[in-house]
């Protein structure tokens, strides 16, 4: 089946992702065109021609807040075995019925999928393990039971792209700059810079060169926000809706000083970030420390912390600025207009823009990516960059599902 599909010119797939602030799940259906989108770009490892990639519509399927909560609670909980197997399978479920929406959505039935690409929902993440333990190792746990998804909507299924990573001694991310190559790399160097619950970036030089492609994690992006948000409002809101509470609240200097020290901010890539290092541990310190403070100051000041830890990871890490003409933003928090200005403070003279202009939603985005990797695996292309990971090779991600079979029905 895989020969078959290989041979299609054109696929038609489904990518799926629920990210760090685990809102529910992202489905972008994507017709890739092989050898359609021009010349390859430089050190492109995947052959002289890049496809060409056309977003046919996409959904976003919302968790029940229940189902959320037991995400977020898992994902910072080590004592949830028995929950953690139950949520796999439900959360299949849903991966299904997102697949569904999304090609709904362009008019389609779930048959005119080739291929259904599945992130799932990161509930454990440990790019860097602690040195001082014997039996720490790189590890990751993506939930959402890919063969659940292949039983309800019978299309064959690739998921848990970040264990190839890891096994080739990666940190299992970020694994974007893939897709970041294909959309958006050109002679104009530019940064793409994904706001989600962690906020991450690909360096695309000019001229397309993927030889000088490079990635990593800046620190948290909704996270840390959508966290007080909540503690704030006893759950009753999840988010800073436009930016309201952020921009009523004052910045205090001193707490932003202070949280800038977190080590992750200034330490080297490749890095990768997640609940482990901003999740609920980080939160009930910072409420430790600052709680008193007025609730709309705290939230002010860590939607600035986003913004300048950004900056400074831009600055630090990433040279010469001066041959990069704009950052194209994508992700949740381009929804957050106090965010979105505090960042564009922080990183002038660059230019911020939307993905959007690329004809990308920035809701889509991460989905369009994971479809895009989807496509790699099944053409039997790298979909990591050793680089931006630390890998010590290119190699293959995702592991297949197919349908299962059903047996024929008695006769009669």
């Amino acid at each position: 089946m895989i020969a078959e599909l290989r041979a299609k010119p054109t696929k038609r797939i489904v990518g799926l992702i629920s990210g760090t602030s685990a809102d529910g799940v992202a489905a972008a259906l994507v017709e890739v065109t092989d050898r359609g989108g021009g010349p390859a770009p430089s050190g492109w490892p995947v052959g002289e021609a890049r496809p060409a990639v056309r977003l046919l519509s996409h959904a976003v399927l919302p968790y029940p807040p229940e189902v959320r909560d037991r995400v977020v609670r898992v994902s910072t909980e080590a004592a949830a075995t028995q929950r953690l197997a139950q949520l796999h399978y439900l959360l299949g479920e849903l991966f299904a019925a997102a697949a569904e929406a999304a090609t709904a959505a362009g008019g389609r039935g779930i048959e005119e999928v080739d291929l259904i690409a599945s992130h799932g929902q990161t509930v454990a993440h440990v790019g860097r393990p602690d040195p001082a333990d014997p039996w720490g190792r790189a590890s990751t746990l993506q939930i959402g039971e890919p063969s659940v998804i292949a039983e309800r909507t019978g299309r064959p299924v690739v998921a848990d792209f970040r264990a190839g990573d890891i096994a080739a001694g990666g940190q299992g991310a970020p694994l974007v700059p893939y897709a970041d190559v294909l959309l958006l790399a050109g002679e104009v160097g530019r940064i793409a810079l994904n706001l989600g619950g962690i906020a991450n970036l690909t360096v695309l030089p000019a001229g397309g060169r993927w030889e000088d492609v490079s990635a990593f994690d800046c620190g948290p992006a909704n996270m840390v926000i959508d966290g007080l948000v909540r503690h704030y409002t006893g759950g009753r809101e999840s988010m800073d809706r436009d930016g309201v509470r952020a921009r009523r609240g004052r910045v205090r200097e001193d707490v932003l000083a202070a949280v800038l020290e977190h080590p992750f901010i200034e330490a080297p890539p490749p890095k990768t970030a997640g609940h482990e290092q901003f999740g609920r541990p980080f939160l009930e310190t910072l409420l430790a420390r600052f709680g008193g403070l007025p609730p709309d100051d705290l939230v002010a000041t860590m939607t600035a912390f986003v913004a300048e830890s950004i900056a400074r990871n831009l600055a630090r890490f990433v040279r010469p600025l001066h041959e990069v003409a704009d950052i194209v933003v994508s992700g949740g928090g381009v929804h957050n207009p106090a965010l979105m200005d505090h960042l564009a403070r922080a990183v002038s003279p660059l230019r911020l823009r939307r993905i959007d202009e690329w004809g990308i939603p920035a809701d889509a985005k991460e989905a369009v990516s994971f479809a895009l990797l989807g496509h790699a695996s099944l053409m039997g292309w790298a979909g990591n960059l050793p680089r931006a990971t630390g890998a010590r090779y290119p190699a293959v991600l995702g592991k297949w599902t197919w349908p299962p079979q059903r047996p024929p029905a008695p006769p009669g």
